[in-house]
């Protein structure tokens, strides 16, 4: 069975300026699902620059952009580390250690 993986934001912190509610940094969730195993690994990647000129204001947000720029900041394997992790902690559940 393959692993099924859910990212989400769960907490974002914000600055007053350059503008108001400037988002500077999300904690993140990464879970997996493989039947009846399960993974899960949690950051937090700080973005101070992320927003430039193109600011979308807090209220207007959605998880899945905050999430492309923590995927951005992690750099191009990032993403693909973070499911390993959850991959590795899923297979070791399958076949637990003696």
């Amino acid at each position: 069975m393959a692993i099924t993986y859910t990212w989400t934001v769960t907490n974002m912190s914000v600055l007053q300026t350059p503008q108001p509610d400037f988002v500077v940094s999300a904690k993140w969730l990464c879970s997996g699902v493989d039947g009846d195993y399960s993974g899960e690994i949690s950051g937090i990647q700080e973005f101070p620059d992320q927003q430039g000129d193109e600011f979308t204001p807090y209220a207007n947000l959605t998880e899945s952009e905050v999430l492309d720029w923590v995927w951005e900041q992690m750099g191009s394997d990032g993403k693909s580390n973070k499911e390993a992790c959850v991959e590795g902690q899923i297979e070791s559940e399958k076949n637990t250690p003696v």
